[in-house]
């Protein structure tokens, strides 16, 4: 009866990882960029009581084995990389990449993450940066009075009409991973590499194979279904109360028990 006890423990504890994530999934519903993440179970270990294929006599074999399981585990959580819906903005250093790709941002110590985010901004010198103020890799800076003619190509290529002609300011490049599920979130939209992610492959937006193309005054909402989500909180809610049910019933088989011995 304590294998009951112990599964059914493992299923909620499981369950409240999955409210976790789904709860963190809905939270950043209007979050720019951001990927909704889904959890992997595995099943746990079983303990065999009758071998499948065992032999029961000198003439007959088991055609079933007797086989008693300890729950349930997280195998971990997996980042969805599909594409969310592109929104006009209106806004000229607003990028959307339609496709594969992420911008690469400098950080602080000099190290870079990356982003899907493409709401930039421009610091009193011009300088292209983040929200937080991180500088989009490439260093572009747009000059006095260009704004008002930014040009993003879906290349990357930054140009604007300056004194009647048209001036490259510099290119914005992006960057692709074997495994973009590998990569570690760390916060303000940023991803880092892992091991796990292989390294930062370079291309140009649009041109190169595998990587998507950038859509000025456009910004990439989050992936996340509100439907799906809110049906994942149900089935989740419903599978940790029906694993407390089990853990009341085992104990009731138990009290029980315990006033035959009586």
């Amino acid at each position: 009866m304590l294998r009951a006890f112990f599964s059914s423990a493992t299923g909620m504890r499981a369950q409240e990882i999955l409210m976790d994530v789904t709860a963190n999934n809905l939270a950043n519903v209007n979050t720019n960029g951001f990927k909704r993440h889904q959890v992997d179970f595995a099943d746990l270990l079983y303990s065999t009581a009758q071998q499948a294929g065992g032999q029961l006599t000198e003439t007959q074999t088991a055609p079933v084995g007797l086989q008693l399981g300890s729950g349930v585990r997280v195998l971990g959580t997996t980042k969805n990389f599909s594409q969310g819906i592109a929104e006009a903005t209106g806004i000229k250093t607003d990028v959307a990449i339609e496709g594969e790709g992420f911008f690469r941002i400098q950080l602080p110590d000099g190290n870079f993450a990356f982003t899907r985010d493409g709401a930039f901004r421009m610091q009193q010198d011009g300088t292209l940066v983040t929200g937080d103020g991180l500088i989009l890799d490439g260093n572009i800076q747009i000059p006095e009075n260009a704004l008002a003619n930014l040009s993003i190509g879906q290349d990357g290529t930054v140009s604007s009409a300056i004194d009647g002609q048209n001036t490259a300011i510099g290119n914005i490049k992006l960057y692709q991973f074997r495994n973009p599920a590998g990569l570690e979130n760390v916060g303000g939209n940023l991803f880092k590499e892992t091991a796990a992610s292989g390294p930062a492959q370079e291309g140009t937006p649009g041109t190169d194979p595998g990587f998507g193309a950038l859509r000025q005054n456009h910004l990439e909402r989050s992936n996340v279904e509100v439907v799906r989500e809110l049906v994942s909180l149900i089935s989740a809610q419903r599978a940790y109360e029906i694993n407390s049910r089990a853990i009341r019933a085992g104990d009731e088989m138990l009290s029980n028990t315990a006033q035959i011995v009586r």
